[in-house]
Formats: C-alpha cells, sequence, structure tokens
C-alpha cells in the first residue's frame, strides 16, 4: 500500500513539472512575439511620422469668427381674434327668438336674439294713447293762451304733461331696444350658450362673436422680462397645428403685471392671408430681447470649469514648432439654442479645440 502512494506522488511531482515547463515556454514565446511587434510598430511610426508627433494627442479645431447672435424668450400662447367679444344682454329677460346660428356672419348693429318685452310694449300703447291727449289739450291750450285767453299755469302744465309722456315714450323705446341682442362688431358667431326660454341676463354671454380678419398670438410673459420686452421686437410664431412659423413684431407689451402669475400680455400679429386660424390655437412664441451682430460665440460643450480658475476652453497654439493644447480662460455670457457668447478671452482666429477636449491637458502635445 505504502509503495503505491509513494509511486501515485512520483507521478504528479513529474506531471505538475511538465506543466510548469510549458507555460514558461509558451511565456517566453509570447515575449519575443511581443518584441517583434514592438519593433514593427516603432519602425511604422517613423515611416509615417519622421517628425516624431505620433505621441501627440489627435483633436480637431475650428478657427473662431464673429457671427449674429441673438437671444430669444420661448413661451407657449395662443391664436385670438382680433376682435373676440362675449355678447350679453343689456337686461334681464326670457329669450323667445334666436336668429343666427353658430357659424354666421354677422355685421355691426345685426340682431342676435330677442327678449320678451310685451310687458314694455302694452305699456307703450298706453302711453301712445295718453300722449295722443295731452298732446290735443296742450294745443287747445295754446291756441287759448295765443289768444290771451286762459291762465299761463293751465298752459304750462299742459305742456308740461305733453313732453312728460313723450320722455317717458323715449325711456319705453330705449328699453324695447335693450330687449335685442345686438353684435357690436363684424363677426362670426363661435358659440351660442343661451337657448329659447331660457333667462338672459346682463353681463352673462349669450353669444361670442370673433373677427378673424385680423388675427393675432398672445402669449402671457414671467414679469423678470418686463423691462427687456417692447412694442417692435421680433417674434417668430410657430403654430404646430398647421406646421408654419411667421416672422412679426410685437403689437402690443402690456404695462400690467398679473398679480396671481406674476406674467403680462405680449401680442404679435399674424399674417391675415390665412383663413385657417382657430381660437385658442396653439402657438409657440419666441420673442427676441437680445441681440449682437457681431460677436464670438461657442458652442455651450465646449466650456470647461474649474472650481479655483472657473470658465476657461481648449485652444490649439504652436509653440516653438510644436503644437500644444493652452486653456483660455473666458468670461461667457448669454446662452442660447447650444450657443454661449463669450464677452472677453477669445479673439477672432483662435483655433477652438471642437474634438477631444475633454482628454487633454495644460500644454499637451497636440496634432490635427
Amino acid at each position: 500500500m505504502k509503495r503505491m502512494l509513494f509511486i501515485t506522488g512520483v507521478v504528479l511531482l513529474f506531471l505538475a513539472g511538465c506543466g510548469t515547463r510549458d507555460k514558461k515556454a509558451r511565456l517566453e514565446k509570447l515575449k519575443k512575439e511581443r518584441d517583434r511587434i514592438a519593433i514593427e510598430i516603432q519602425k511604422l511610426e517613423k515611416d509615417i511620422y519622421p517628425l516624431g508627433i505620433a505621441s501627440a494627442y489627435p483633436v480637431r479645431v475650428e478657427s473662431l469668427t464673429k457671427r449674429p447672435f441673438v437671444h430669444y424668450i420661448e413661451v407657449q400662447g395662443k391664436v385670438d381674434g382680433n376682435e373676440n367679444i362675449g355678447v350679453s344682454p343689456q337686461t334681464v329677460g326670457v329669450v323667445t327668438h334666436i336668429l343666427v346660428t353658430e357659424g354666421d356672419f354677422v355685421k355691426k348693429g345685426h340682431v342676435l336674439a330677442e327678449l320678451d318685452a310685451d310687458v314694455l310694449k302694452r305699456s307703450l300703447k298706453e302711453l301712445e294713447t295718453q300722449l295722443n291727449f295731452a298732446t290735443d289739450l296742450y294745443q287747445k291750450q295754446k291756441n287759448l293762451w295765443d289768444q290771451k285767453i286762459g291762465s299761463e299755469v293751465q298752459y304750462l302744465t299742459a305742456k308740461n304733461n305733453m313732453e312728460a309722456l313723450q320722455n317717458k315714450i323715449a325711456t319705453v323705446n330705449d328699453q324695447i331696444k335693450m330687449s335685442s341682442i345686438i353684435s357690436p362688431i363684424d363677426g362670426t358667431v363661435e358659440e351660442i350658450p343661451i337657448k329659447v326660454g331660457q333667462m338672459a341676463s346682463a353681463g352673462v354671454p349669450a353669444f361670442r362673436i370673433i373677427n378673424f380678419s385680423k388675427a393675432k398670438a398672445v402669449a402671457e410673459v414671467g414679469e423678470s422680462y418686463s423691462s427687456s420686452i417692447k412694442t417692435g421686437d421680433e417674434v417668430k410664431i410657430f403654430l404646430p397645428d398647421l406646421n408654419v412659423e411667421h416672422t412679426e413684431k410685437v403689437t402690443f407689451s402690456s404695462k400690467y403685471i398679473n398679480p396671481t402669475n406674476r406674467t403680462f400680455t405680449v401680442e404679435a400679429a399674424l399674417p391675415s392671408d390665412n383663413e385657417v386660424y382657430r381660437a385658442n390655437m396653439i402657438a409657440v412664441v419666441r420673442i427676441r430681447d437680445y441681440s449682437k451682430s457681431s460677436v464670438i460665440a461657442v458652442p455651450q460643450n465646449f466650456i470647461q470649469s474649474s472650481k479655483n480658475e472657473g470658465d476657461y476652453i481648449f485652444l490649439a497654439k504652436e509653440e516653438n514648432g510644436k503644437k500644444v493644447a493652452r486653456k483660455a480662460f473666458i468670461k461667457p455670457g448669454i446662452t442660447y439654442n447650444g450657443l454661449t457668447e463669450i464677452l472677453s478671452g477669445l479673439n477672432e482666429g483662435d483655433l477652438l479645440i471642437t474634438s477631444g477636449y475633454k482628454d487633454i491637458y495644460e500644454g499637451q502635445s497636440i496634432r490635427y
């Protein structure tokens, strides 16, 4: 039994020794192969880069030029007619007739609906009868007074009664006219929330009339922009439902700040040659609040920041016949649409490193 164990141990040691020798041999072989590849790489580098710049970090550069720079405030607004009016009756009454339907075009002064005015009309007839009697009485008193017959008091009383009735009739006629709901503008009937038999009240809209011959975009802008937006500023209006954009001017900038949401109203007229506008259609409004005709601006992502040094970007410089990366410390201004205005630190013609700038360091040798 002991003899068998001894033989087994000897065999295992022999096999282990063989495995170690095989690994060592393979390692030596790989090292020789590595040295051969390294020599070949060096030879190729010398052939391709005879000046020895193969170690320079590859980057891309762009020559800086001045360009126009604009900044827009973007808010969501809506399309509205220049005249969008809720028409309400001037008095309280039951609706007896509705004379238009939604979609009808009406002119200014057109009667839209009538309220119950029977009581007023009966009162008018009574007053007209009384006026006829008072007028006859006045004519008789006047004739007598012209002949110096009768007293002046009788004459003046008859005249006063007649004129009082005339004034009452005029008042009732005005009240009867108020029982008609009349359109104050030319436009299209867009909404009729009332029905025959319902009670209409003064101040409660019974019709909505919209005139889209002059359409506009309306937006609410935050109070912080109140000093930078004024009438005449350029505004771009994008209508996603129509997939069109118009460049217009601000026609109205409110001087009133809404205390509820701290915004003010901005309006811009829309071209009148388009007849597919709809009230409350979404309008993306971009108002230009800042512009310069010639500045240096760089993509925002090229700007890096250091807690101790501040904001900087990498420029490509040539020093002693070599190209190196150098930090340029800058003062950034306003950013819009991915571009940042550079107030100081850069000059026209500087070579901005646009690729590889995240992986380089100050003074590193580069190639481009």
